[in-house]
């Protein structure tokens, strides 16, 4: 167990979520009570520094922060806001522990590290991305032009806080962005080839609990928060020990190149790539179908449950006011190739349910353009 006594610990915190907009003086509040430690019986306050300056986890970003908690001697993060300032976090702790993959890129894919990261408790303001309890992060290249999947169980926080009153303060877009994000990774997670039993009992429970709250979450409804806090952090415990498929490929480079917010480019993918993927799914989509509340699933032809599921996810996606069109987000005929080889080499595309090729992929984009 980790003692967090004689820490010097710094909160990594972006500037989005600093910002008086999204309630910073609410999180760092919270940063405060969790490291009041009690020291003899007497209540005694941790002495902390606050890295703010990044939006996104860039390489950059990351280097910048390693250089931030070496110059002020930190041994623990405090990490609040959503996958951005996890992820940063769990990049700088990594090459706190492991400095020889200071360069960031070589950490791509399965790393190869050989020490637990710099410990890290993680503070989610989002419902989400659940990498508080994920052994993946991701990183943009901005040079490139691309973002990449890292994967590594040294990764993961030891502490996870999840209370939804730290998602408060979520506008719509945001909750919807992410909600959406979420119910990516329970259906990705459960259709992906490394799906199994354990793994499916929690993308199907994470399915049903976001499909009937991430409408009422979005409208700022209490309870609907309180119930996407949960079904994102159950998604995320599933996908993170089977991984994903070609949504997520799909959506990094659309994210890199044009800045999409990552739930959204996910979102505005998924009829599209259920749609390519069913032919690969066996029954499975007739029980994401009956997750999301589909009735008479079991008087349904295969072809007319994969339609169901298919049209139940449309829906959801619409409902929470997610575009339907890539051209709406900026998307150019011109980039399809260069965003197709960029799907192509993702680290989560080997898990897809139906092998892929580029040109694929280039029309699973041009569909929705």
């Amino acid at each position: 167990m980790y003692s967090f006594q004689k820490s010097t610990p710094v909160i990594i915190i972006d500037r989005k979520t600093a910002s008086p907009e999204m309630g910073s003086q609410r999180s760092l509040s919270y940063a405060q009570e969790v490291y009041h430690c009690r020291r003899e019986r007497k209540r005694t306050f941790v002495p902390w520094k606050v890295y703010t300056r990044f939006c996104r986890p860039t390489i950059e970003n990351v280097q910048n922060g390693v250089a931030f908690c070496k110059e002020h001697g930190s041994d623990i993060i405090v990490a609040i806001g959503g996958g951005s300032a996890i992820d940063t976090s769990k990049a700088i702790a990594i090459i706190m522990t492991n400095p020889e993959f200071a360069d960031v890129r070589s950490l791509e894919g399965a790393s190869p590290t050989k020490h637990k990261a710099m410990p890290i408790v993680a503070v989610s303001t989002t419902s989400g991305t659940a990498a508080e309890v994920t052994i993946n992060y991701v990183i943009t290249d901005v040079e490139k032009h691309r973002k990449f999947v890292c994967a590594d169980p040294h990764d993961i926080p030891v502490v996870a806080i999840v209370d939804s009153e730290m998602c408060a303060s979520m506008p719509p877009k945001l909750c919807a962005s992410t909600g959406m994000d979420a119910l990516v990774h329970a259906i990705e997670g459960y259709i992906t080839k490394g799906a199994w039993e354990l793994t499916d009992m929690m993308h199907l429970k994470a399915i049903e609990i976001i499909s009937r709250s991430l409408r009422d979450s979005v409208k700022g409804d209490k309870s609907g928060r309180e119930n996407m806090a949960l079904g994102q952090y159950i998604a995320g415990m599933g996908f993170s020990n089977v991984g994903l498929g070609i949504d997520h490929s799909m959506a990094h480079p659309l994210s890199a190149v044009y800045d999409i917010p990552h739930g959204t480019a996910c979102a505005i993918l998924l009829a599209p790539v259920l749609k390519f993927n069913a032919p690969a799914t066996g029954e499975r989509y007739r029980e994401v179908a009956r997750a999301m509340g589909v009735a008479g699933v079991d008087e349904m032809s295969q072809e007319e449950y994969r339609k169901a599921a298919i049209e139940a996810v449309a829906k959801l996606s619409a409902d929470v006011g997610i575009p339907t069109k890539l051209s709406e987000l900026g998307v150019q005929e011109k980039d399809i190739d260069f965003l197709a080889e960029s799907a192509l080499a993702d680290a989560c595309t080997p898990g897809n349910p139906r092998d892929v090729t580029k040109e694929e992929i280039a029309e699973i984009y041009r569909s929705i353009l």
